[in-house]
């Protein structure tokens, strides 16, 4: 794994003309990296410290259209510039791009605050919440997605239809199947490695083409940021090699999801001990995991939005599918919201299993941590673990069953307008009201099907 990437290290490899070319990348509502490339000179003369963006690009779609509605930003505003301030602790090689670096950018107004609804900053505030009573979170993202044995051309150009995965039968964990993405699945790993990631594996995954790559927890900025860029990469190198890649919930409604599956967990601030694990208490809980957990449950309805955040996510949450339709805490129980993993020792944590690989993992964490904290505020008592089938038990708590029923409850989440503040909670709120429109407005190819003629 490489080290990390210093100023003096980048104007060094600039000089040998090794690195010509730096990405400077903030992370949009969308979870996405956006930003300029830059000639690496001009990097090292004056954009280290600050470049510019326009302002709609927190205020915008999926489809990078300025969206109506916000205050943030807007045509009677003018759409005027935000600054970015690049974060060196971020920099780094990209290896599979000829002569690239990537840093990674805070975005600020134009008195050098931080945005407050920039992704980045919320996570940031939550973090520093965390940091206020000595705690640091660390977090691990599970990110699943599709692979295709064609490109992003060909795909898009028969309008999405009927892509080609890699494989033909389910390859959970089959080494035998998985050898068909190897060719990318290693050059995602060799890379993500080499740029600083360090990654523990890949394996396949319930669907055919559909793989899973795991990489080291760390705390929770490092671990969002190191997910942006995950994805990204997965998607250029596969572009690179003439296929595509697909983060979608649930692309077929036949085949399983990809979820993100988030394991959280609390650890000293000071000496990095777990907060967690308590060797006498019963499954190695501790009572401040008992009550970060018992918070997640309360609230898990609240902060779906940020773990599910388009109509598509909800098509995921299908019983038997491996994806979860209760908020219910499990000892190692695959069909529940949150798992309970490492047992009985130091590395014992939660496992959220309802976000999907279409999030942003910036605000999923920070809601996750938000939810945590209140309940350890509260002072919240954490019920008995569910055993069972929790998809056959009907009286459980539900996850939101769509994006309206998630906007609801986030509208209404008094925890989440004073952990993030009433302008961000009503920011998303707006994304989210503007991609249910979007939705509910167009006509889809099953209405046509079902009833051109049978209406």
């Amino acid at each position: 794994m490489s080290t990390p990437l210093t100023l003096a290290g980048l104007r060094h490899l600039a000089e040998q003309d090794k690195i010509d070319t730096v990405l400077a990348c903030m992370v949009d509502m969308q979870g996405r990296l956006i930003g300029k490339r830059f000639q690496v000179e001009f990097f090292l003369d004056s954009a280290h410290e600050e470049t510019h963006g326009c302002n709609y690009l927190l205020a915008d779609d999926i489809d990078m259209e300025p969206v109506p509605g916000y205050e943030a930003a807007s045509w009677r505003k003018g759409y005027g510039d935000f600054a970015l301030r690049p974060d060196l602790s971020t920099l780094r090689v990209v290896p599979w791009l000829e002569g690239t670096a990537l840093v990674l950018c805070d975005v600020l107004d134009h008195h050098g605050e931080e945005l407050p609804h920039s992704p980045r900053a919320i996570l940031k505030r939550q973090v520093a919440r965390l940091a206020e009573r000595g705690y640091k979170g660390l977090f691990a993202s599970e990110l699943e997605f599709y692979l295709f044995d064609e490109s992003y051309e060909a795909i898009h150009q028969r309008d999405y239809r009927n892509p080609r995965t890699s494989n033909y039968h389910i390859e959970d964990y089959c080494i035998l199947q998985t050898l068909r993405d190897e060719p990318v699945l290693r050059a995602i790993r060799r890379g993500l490695q080499a740029a600083g990631i360090p990654v523990e594996n890949s394996k396949g995954e319930w669907g055919p083409g559909q793989e899973e790559i795991n990489v080291r927890y760390a705390d929770a900025l490092t671990m969002a940021d190191q997910h942006s860029i995950i994805k990204h990469a997965c998607k250029e190198i596969a572009l690179l090699q003439g296929k595509a890649i697909t983060f979608m919930a649930k692309w077929r409604y036949d085949l399983a999801g990809s979820s993100c599956h988030i394991h959280n967990s609390l650890v000293s601030l000071k000496n990095g001990k777990s907060l967690f694990f308590d060797p006498k208490a019963e499954y190695g809980m501790s009572r401040l995991m008992r009550q970060w957990v018992a918070g997640q449950l309360k609230y898990a309805r609240e902060i779906t939005y940020f773990l599910a955040p388009y109509i598509n996510s909800y098509k995921r949450f299908q019983a038997g599918t491996f994806a979860p339709t209760r908020t219910v805490w499990s000892r190692d129980n695959r069909t529940a919201g949150f798992r309970l993993c490492g047992e009985d020792s130091p590395a014992i944590r939660i496992e959220c299993r309802i976000g999907g690989a279409d999030l942003n993992p910036y605000l999923a964490y920070a809601a996750l941590i938000a939810a945590g904290l209140a309940g350890i505020d509260e002072e919240l008592e954490l019920g008995e673990p569910f055993a069972g089938d929790a998809y056959q038990a009907a009286r459980l708590p539900e996850i939101p069953k769509t994006l309206r029923d998630s906007a609801a409850a986030l509208k209404n989440s008094r925890l989440l307008k004073e952990a993030f503040g009433p302008e961000v909670v009503k920011h998303y709120l707006h994304t989210a009201h503007w991609e249910q429109l979007e939705y509910d407005r167009r006509v889809t190819d099953w209405e046509l099907r079902r009833g051109f003629e049978r209406y």
